[in-house]
């Protein structure tokens, strides 16, 4: 496939809100040390055991989440033919081969609108091969690798129907793929980043005081040194920075709607309940009215023409009240 400009389908919004530790740090964390094409060629390279130097051989098309939460990723780049869509996460989701489905459905859209591909014509499209992995960090998982398959959320179960996305999971905490991340240094340094993190706080440090913790033991033996002292302000301002929550902006959404609903039912609810009171009473005087003239010994037609109202709402009153023959 042809060389493309460098392009971010979606771009971030800024959704900032008050200082404390973000819990989702893992992943911007990972972003962030990976933004470097030499540092994302190199861990391409230890997945694959491949000799790539050039970093400009890797073209990022990774997509942002700002028009399509759901969307995001961490980093998508296109090299030797393969989309690759690399992720980290730190709870366990068996839901991960539906998200890549999604995520790779998106992307291969925007890559051919912008070749101006068409779908419909005679020769068959050439697409990158789609790979998707997740960095995996949390304490649900015990084996190194594991693959997840699409097919397994089907009713059918796996192998059945006409669709399959696979997922590798690959356990990136301290202790596991040791093969791997010795021949990506970076990995291993984040993975020791984030695991003393973890650490600390099961030691019973804040989350303040953990993060600083891990910040000077990994300077002291060498670890991120690049970022955790040149740029250790930032990384602090990442980690401790709450960034735009999508669950909880929807969950958020759904109360404000939930309670906007309550309120609005209130009011419907009381709008209903005054105009019933002032239908009764209209009702209920116009009974007393009719009852009194029936007993001077009008006829129905008679007290209609006097109250100005239809003979058979007349009527259906009499008989409610249960006023006489006629």
């Amino acid at each position: 496939m042809a060389k493309r400009k460098t392009k971010q389908w979606f771009k971030r919004g800024a959704w900032w809100r008050k200082i404390r530790l973000n819990r989702k740090h893992k992943d911007r964390l990972f972003r962030y040390l990976f933004r470097d094409k030499k540092h994302l060629l190199e861990l391409y390279n230890a997945l694959h055991e491949s000799s790539y130097t050039d970093p400009e051989a890797l073209e990022v098309v990774t997509m942002e989440d700002v028009i399509f939460m759901r969307m995001k990723n961490d980093l998508s780049f296109i090299i030797d033919s393969r989309l690759n869509l690399y992720e980290h996460q730190s709870t366990w989701n068996p839901n991960m081969p539906l998200r890549g489905l999604f995520y790779f459905t998106q992307q291969y859209e925007g890559l051919l609108a912008e070749e101006e591909a068409d779908v419909y014509g005679k020769r068959r499209l050439a697409l990158p091969t789609p790979e998707y992995i997740v960095f995996y960090n949390g304490g649900d998982m015990e084996q190194d690798r594991e693959t997840l398959y699409l097919s397994d959320s089907f009713s059918l179960g796996r192998g059945s129907g006409a669709l399959e996305c696979t997922c590798q999971v690959i356990n990136v905490r301290r202790g596991h793929s040791r093969e791997l991340l010795g021949k990506c240094r970076r990995l291993w340094e984040y993975s020791e980043f984030v695991s003393e993190i973890g650490a600390n706080i099961r030691k019973g440090l804040s989350r303040d005081e953990s993060v600083q913790a891990a910040m000077d033991h990994c300077i002291e033996r060498g670890i991120l040194t690049d970022v955790l002292i040149k740029e250790k302000s930032e990384v602090l301002h990442m980690i401790f920075l709450t960034e735009y929550d999508e669950k909880k902006h929807l969950r958020h959404t759904f109360e404000e709607g939930r309670e906007e609903g309550i309120a609005e039912g209130k009011r419907e609810g009381l709008a209903e309940g005054l105009q019933k009171g002032r239908d009764q009473g209209r009702e209920d005087k116009l009974t007393e009215q009719i009852q009194k003239k029936l007993a001077r010994g009008k006829s129905l037609e008679v007290i209609a023409q006097e109250l100005e109202e239809d003979v058979e709402i007349i009527r259906g009153l009499a008989e409610k009240a249960g006023t006489g023959s006629f």
